[in-house]
């Protein structure tokens, strides 16, 4: 069975629609809640994967964003798009997963230092039955940024193969002020280590 369809990462759900749901995501997500690599696709990819995990692209070099908008856990309508001249952290996550958990605090800490820099932070939950846990986790981590709500992958599958893509959960990518990829990781981040991919990209002008 594939670790999209693995029970004993999740709790509870009809096994038929988290397969179904799953076997789009499982082309895409290569360890479930995993610690995750420097992979990423073709070869003619344009980005530099580093020794500490975090790959990235330079200014000239860097593929736009896509279309990542839909409704948030709290049944909001959110379009990444309209953050354009803000930077994005965009951090892909589900409730079910420890080192989701393990790195939430971090992301809330350098999400509140930075606000008033011009940086938003914005979620992609996903594989979540419903925004129950969801909005259960948020809370409970004190999270003070929007979430979309991908329960199957779908967004990150919009990402382009050769791209810096989401390919584990966590994964978390930065998207310049003009709207393209810069950076990306899929690890479960420190608070330095979030730095250390956030202000390069915020330090541009």
């Amino acid at each position: 069975m594939s670790a999209a369809c693995r029970a004993d990462q999740r709790p509870n759900r009809p096994r038929a629609a988290l397969c179904a749901a799953g076997a789009a995501v499982a082309a895409l997500v290569l360890s479930a809640c995993g610690s995750g690599g420097t992979s990423g696709g073709a070869g003619n990819s344009n980005f530099v994967p580093g020794k500490d995990g975090i790959s990235t692209v330079a200014k000239g070099s860097r593929d736009t964003a896509p279309d990542l908008s839909g409704k948030t856990i709290d049944g909001k309508q959110l379009d990444v798009a309209d953050y354009k001249g803000k930077v994005v952290v965009l951090n892909v996550w589900g409730s079910w997963c420890p080192p989701c958990r393990a790195e939430t605090p971090n992301l809330v800490k350098v999400a509140q230092a930075t606000a008033e820099q011009g940086v938003q932070f914005v979620g992609i939950n996903t594989r979540d039955p419903s925004t129950s846990p969801a909005k259960a986790f948020e809370k409970a981590q004190g999270v003070p940024y929007p979430s979309l709500y991908d329960p199957t992958g779908k967004l990150m599958l919009r990402f382009k193969k050769g791209t810096l893509n989401p390919q584990t959960i966590p994964s978390t990518i930065i998207i310049d002020r003009d709207g393209k990829i810069a950076a990306r990781t899929l690890q479960a981040l420190s608070e330095d280590k979030l730095r250390e991919m956030l202000d390069p990209v915020l330090a541009e002008k």
